[in-house]
């Protein structure tokens, strides 16, 4: 099976993408795909059974439709919660790229689609000599950019959608982020990101925080199917 691919970057860290990449596979789950979601490096875990674990790597599993190896869909558990350069500096590891492919290559050979959640902002840096764009090349695979819907969002989110295109990757579009229930004016913003980012609103996820498959529906699953096709 060869599967259908994207990669999920951000505006900034803890901007939502986990929400996105949780939203997405439940809605391609619901059309009746056989998806998986993908944390290649995960910084901040957690000791569970003296194993690594990241919150945000046991949720895109939860949301899958199969339970690969927990070390395919998380092959790099840092334990510190910073930078995951740093964090991988802390304990001596060398983020090896061949390793996150082999990984990514399981993983797509069991399913339809792979969602891959990126780290940070699409500036952060999986290690000390790796980009996120020299991974997102390895892959072949189109970037969706979630934008955290706050003050600020659409400078962040012009500089990232120049950057990504700058790397030469392809922006397939871009997900608001509701992260601040009382953001001012966020409907104006929304309509200006809509006018000023050079790719489509793929949805907008709103900030209540329901049952996890709750935001599937507020994104464009076709839109994006057929993007990514």
């Amino acid at each position: 099976m060869s599967a259908a691919g994207l990669y999920l970057t951000g505006t900034d860290t803890g901007i939502g993408k986990t929400a996105a990449g949780v939203a997405l596979l439940h809605a391609l789950r619901a059309r009746g795909s056989h998806a998986v979601g993908m944390k290649p490096v995960a910084s901040g875990c957690a000791l569970v059974d003296g194993e690594w674990r990241n919150d945000d790597a046991l949720a895109l599993l939860a949301a899958s439709g199969f339970a690969p190896a927990y070390s395919q869909v998380n092959p790099y558990a840092l334990p510190e919660p910073t930078a995951p350069e740093l964090a991988a500096a802390a304990v001596g590891i060398d983020i090896d790229l061949a390793i996150l492919c082999e990984a990514y290559a399981a993983l797509a050979a069991e399913a339809q689609h792979v969602v891959v959640e990126g780290v940070g902002g699409w500036a952060t840096r999986l290690s000390a000599r790796l980009d996120q764009s020299v991974l997102v090349h390895a892959l072949d695979l189109p970037v969706v950019l979630v934008v955290g819907l706050r003050l600020g969002c659409i400078n962040h989110a012009r500089l990232t959608a120049r950057a990504i295109e700058a790397d030469g990757c392809r922006l397939l579009g871009w997900i608001g982020s509701r992260i601040e229930a009382d953001f001012f004016r966020a409907d104006d913003t929304i309509a200006n990101l809509e006018r000023l980012l050079p790719s489509p609103c793929l949805g907008i996820l709103s900030h209540r925080r329901d049952e996890p498959g709750e935001h599937a529906r507020e994104l464009n699953l076709a839109r994006i199917v057929g993007l990514s096709a």
